[in-house]
């Protein structure tokens, strides 16, 4: 499919606080017309960390995720702030969650999370060099700082804890890029 199907309409039929739903009328190039649903996409992008205090030691976060009622093992992550660079916004968000800094970001890839019904990208980024520092974040409760073995993470992610795919295949490419140098 070389040609992108052609956007007739877009329409808002719900919102929220935080999130909009739009309407999508599309035509295809054969000709078929659809109409689809799709989480707006937000104007701020976000940004996760991939926080290694060595080659085989990550950083990881305890929160509560609300979607799945539940404490989740993550990663910090978070959106930027009004024009904030990728790399200010990572190491903001990783010393406002895990109490670290970042003397190096590397940026990895920006990944979806379900391009069939939402636009949102998030830039993940490898954080080396770390060393201690604090800034206080936006977290109704303080959250659990915890460290693993990336030699280890099979046994990670067979746990009932660590759910989020993109956490999960962001821990595989660094595991991989990491192995390779």
């Amino acid at each position: 499919m070389e040609t992108k199907p052609e956007i007739l309409d877009t329409r808002l039929v719900a919102k929220s606080r935080l999130f909009g739903i739009e309407s999508v009328h599309l035509r295809f190039s054969n000709g078929e017309e659809r109409e689809f649903e799709r989480l707006r996409t937000p104007p701020i992008a976000g940004v996760m960390c991939v926080p290694m205090l060595d080659n085989d030691t990550v950083v990881l976060i305890r929160e509560y995720g609300a979607g799945v009622e539940d404490y989740q093992l993550t990663l910090p992550k978070g959106a930027y702030e009004h024009g904030e660079d990728w790399r200010d916004a990572a190491n903001r968000e990783l010393k406002e969650e895990a109490g670290y800094g970042a003397r190096t970001l590397t940026h990895l890839k920006d990944m979806t999370l379900s391009p069939g019904y939402m636009g949102h990208t998030i830039r993940i980024a490898l954080a080396e060099d770390l060393y201690e520092e604090t800034l206080p974040g936006d977290e109704p409760e303080p959250l659990e700082v915890l460290t693993w073995k990336l030699s280890e993470l099979d046994s990670l992610v067979a746990r009932q804890d660590m759910t989020e795919a993109r956490v999960i295949a962001a821990l595989y490419m660094v595991k991989s890029l990491l192995s390779e140098r």
